[in-house]
């Protein structure tokens, strides 16, 4: 039986709508998580044909894992993954059991901020940048007149572990706070740039790199940055377009990637582009289903089919203007009840409202992308229209939450 193994998933999302798209073209999905949730529900995912308890975090457990599967008669297609930080272990499996080939050595790079600052140090493109050890020590004299800046992980993804730093005693808060949770990593310090902030979805088929979408962020800031907005522009101007995709084909190049995918988050500062991270897949929650909605490319099913050898279509089928607006909260609680969906759902201009957390769950201000509980997708004449609906519609949702427990 043709199968393709996904390593780990999100319930929903571009993770998940990749295994239901395998199930459209007819292959036997095997899905190897760390998740025990997963199969205490396994119900809920009759799009996925074999799921399999596994620790995804020894390699040599994976490999078992998968020769168990070509022992019972599978014919391993394909082994994938869309979700942080499995996609250079999904690499080296493929690699291990000759199936398709992407760069493992430009995605091991981008999987790590460190690594991928390093790589681009004869572009313009990268900010100002310093790791730190633990031995290193700074004055206040010193840091003074560096602030703002950005501390974070080099292997934070999703917002989690990225700090914007305005003084000296922050700095030192943030940096101990960093080596106690991470004791064996540097910290990643690098200047804020200001500007306005794109996301460039793009793929790299046969040593070609394509922009597919590119996307304005609205960024919330609170405790961390959390993009609560996403508008794609489906008619960038020409000149903006030319010099981006100079940018980001210089970018990617640079990483040595000559087949795969990747989603660049770039800002735009005093006429020049600057990468604030680069990440070897597409992005998650509703960006796979907001690209099918506004351009008909079901991005995460194409590249499903350049992995098999299979024909594929990465041009868009239309173009419509579209809007992703995402629901946060301000307040800690446990939550009762969600009102407004089927309100949301009704609005002008709506194709798509997704709930995340069920009754009972407690809920947060956001500190990481995974802390956004909903979001809505709709259209528009115009882009401005696209924004006004997606944000009304989002408007009508409200999560009733009571005190979270002492």
């Amino acid at each position: 039986m043709n199968t393709i193994v996904f390593i780990n998933t999100q319930k929903s999302g571009s993770s998940r709508e990749a295994i239901k798209a395998a199930d459209r073209l007819g292959y036997y999905t095997v899905l190897l998580t760390d998740r025990m949730t997963f199969l205490e529900k396994r119900t809920e995912f009759p799009d996925v044909h074999l799921m399999k308890l596994c620790n995804l975090k020894n390699f040599e457990n994976i490999k078992d894992a998968i020769k168990h599967l070509i022992s019972q008669a599978l014919k391993i297609c394909a082994i994938v993954s869309f979700v942080d930080p499995y996609c250079t272990t999904a690499c080296r499996l493929a690699e291990e059991f000759s199936v398709n080939k992407f760069s493992t050595e430009a995605i091991r790079i981008m999987e790590n901020k460190l690594l991928s600052r390093q790589t681009l140090s004869k572009l313009p493109y990268r900010p100002k940048f310093r790791s730190l050890s633990k031995n290193d020590s700074f004055s206040k004299s010193q840091l003074n007149s560096c602030f703002p800046l950005i501390m974070k992980s080099p292997n934070s993804c999703g917002s989690k572990d990225v700090f914007k730093i305005n003084s000296f005693k922050c700095f030192k808060h943030q940096m101990e706070n960093l080596f106690i949770k991470y004791p064996d990593d540097v910290i990643l310090v690098e200047e804020f740039l200001d500007g306005p902030q794109y996301l460039i979805e793009t793929v790299v088929f046969e040593n070609t790199v394509h922009i597919i979408a590119i996307i304005q962020q609205e960024i919330t800031f609170g405790q961390r940055f959390i993009i609560t907005g996403y508008n794609l522009m489906v008619d960038p101007p020409t000149d903006f377009y030319k010099n981006l995709k100079t940018a980001v084909t210089s970018i990617i190049e640079s990483h040595g990637m000559e087949s795969g995918t990747c989603h660049l988050e770039m800002r735009y500062v005093k006429g020049q582009w600057k990468l604030i991270e680069i990440n070897p897949r597409i992005s998650g929650a509703g960006m796979n289903k907001m690209i099918e909605i506004a351009l008909g490319i079901n991005l995460v099913e194409e590249t499903l089919k350049y992995i098999l050898g299979l024909d594929y279509n990465i041009k868009p089928r239309y173009k419509i203007p579209c809007f992703t607006k995402y629901v946060v909260i301000s307040e800690t609680g446990i939550l009762e009840k969600v009102t407004g969906k089927n309100r949301a759902t009704k609005s002008p201009g709506v194709k798509a409202v997704y709930v995340k957390p069920r009754k009972n769950t407690l809920l947060t201000p956001p500190i990481s992308m995974g802390n956004r509980y909903a979001y809505v997708i709709a259209t528009g004449d115009s882009e401005e229209d696209a924004k006004q609906n997606a944000k009304y519609a989002a408007s009508q949702i409200n999560f009733s939450l009571s005190p979270p427990p002492v």
